[in-house]
């Protein structure tokens, strides 16, 4: 299970996918009744257009879809191919958008399947990621009168093999490019202050994440751990990656490498906001050179990951 994405860069569409993104009281959690009327008559307004230009800088024209919801796809027939069992059916399914996880567990179900393993594309568990993942499925089983068994991945955050598949992807890039990092960002999906201090674990993993791959890898080039993609006016988790992005060059740091080991795909996040907007904004500050690692993606690290966690699940 994937966060989600617009069905197209279209106006509605994208209205649809924020409007049922920010209904999730996981994500937004202010007063319901306040709240509602603000997304409505004003971020829905506004928001779509904006989002719209963002996704289409981005939008894969060939397969004519996100890609986030291209590597989701290539992930699910890459881990089938792996797993090489007939008796598994591996599909996939969206937070927030199509497919449905209520529209995959309904046609699995159909198909004979009554055990489930569900496994949220979320490294560093978060009340407004994995947690809302795991509502939505329990949900769905509310309305079935014969369910499946389920058992959910909660998190991978210190995961030897998600750690050793990050540390690779660093080092193949740094292979690539032809000078040397002076610092590598590590950034994160930020969450609200208040969230972390209602007991949310999530800035825990994500500090814990780049601990680990500091310690495996084998180059003197210092992490350090950002938070971005923060919304509205309240404080989030800090240091901010634009701020730092912004901040470096007058420190005398002018080449960054940048990875975001939080996001499993891929999407608007890493390709748009820290890809193009992050660059421009640590060049035009007097930056020199700035590359970002992609995501694991569809690698086959990640897919060996993906497999160890689904047979460690089964066994």
């Amino acid at each position: 299970v994937n966060l989600g994405t617009p069905d197209s860069t279209r106006w509605w569409d994208i209205r649809r996918y924020l409007k049922e993104f920010l209904s999730d009281r996981r994500v937004i959690e202010v007063n319901p009744i306040l709240w509602k009327i603000i997304l409505n008559l004003i971020i829905l307004t506004f928001r779509p257009a904006k989002t719209a230009r963002a996704y289409k800088k981005i939008w894969l024209k060939k397969e004519n879809m996100s890609p986030l919801r291209y590597y989701t796809i290539q992930q699910t027939e890459k881990l089938e191919k792996s797993l090489k069992n007939r008796s598994l059916v591996i599909d996939y399914a969206m937070r927030y958008g199509n497919p449905s996880i209520s529209g995959k567990i309904e046609k699995l179900k159909k198909k004979g399947c009554d055990k489930l393993i569900i496994l949220p594309l979320y490294p560093q568990y978060a009340a407004a990621t994995t947690a809302t993942v795991c509502d939505e499925v329990y949900r769905s089983l509310m309305k079935m009168r014969w369910q499946p068994s389920i058992q959910i991945i909660p998190h991978y955050e210190s995961e030897p093999l998600y750690i050793k598949a990050l540390v690779r992807s660093i080092e193949k890039k740094i292979k690539e490019i032809k000078w040397t990092p002076e610092v590598i960002i590590a950034s994160y999906h930020g969450i609200p202050n208040s969230y972390f201090r209602k007991g949310d674990p999530y800035h825990c993993y994500c500090h814990k994440t780049t601990r680990l791959i500091t310690e495996k890898l084998n180059q003197k080039i210092p992490i350090i751990t950002t938070f971005q993609s923060r919304f509205g006016p309240e404080e989030w988790l800090k240091p901010y990656t634009d701020k730092t992005l912004e901040k470096l060059p007058s420190e005398g740091r002018k080449k960054v490498l940048l990875i975001c080991p939080g996001f499993s795909s891929d999407c608007v996040e890493t390709l748009e906001e820290i890809s193009i907007e992050g660059k421009e904004t640590f060049l035009e500050s007097g930056g020199k050179n700035f590359e970002v690692i992609p995501c694991l993606n569809d690698n086959k690290d990640h897919i060996l990951l993906f497999k160890h966690l689904v047979r460690q699940t089964i066994n």
